[in-house]
């Protein structure tokens, strides 16, 4: 699955529409949701997601840009944490963008 993370995110483009595609994978490769919450300020609000939710069964993980959380990437039916924790640093810098576009197009 990492492999299918990684080959998105170095396709480049919009940042929305590379989280989007991020989470669609996690879902794709077994997982129930993955959802992606972005930080603004000390709240987060939902981002892109796919799937159907299964609270119950979520793990949440910080993703962080620079030293400061800017995310959290949340997944439910999913424990690999290894795998979980290199796709949110992957997505790191999406995130950023994502935010701090509020989810407008951003061009570089």
């Amino acid at each position: 699955m990492i492999d299918a993370i990684d080959a998105i995110v170095e396709s480049g483009g919009d940042a929305d529409d590379v989280l989007r595609a991020v989470v669609a994978a996690l879902v794709a490769g077994g997982c129930a949701w993955a959802g992606i919450l972005l930080a603004e300020g000390d709240e987060l609000v939902p981002g892109p997601e796919a799937g159907k939710p299964d609270p119950g069964l979520r793990l949440s993980l910080p993703v962080v840009y620079g030293g400061r959380r800017v995310a959290e990437l949340a997944v439910d039916g999913c424990d690999d944490r290894r795998l979980l924790e290199t796709v949110a640093d992957r997505i790191a810098v999406h995130c950023l963008v994502a935010w701090d576009t509020r989810g407008e197009p951003w061009e570089p």
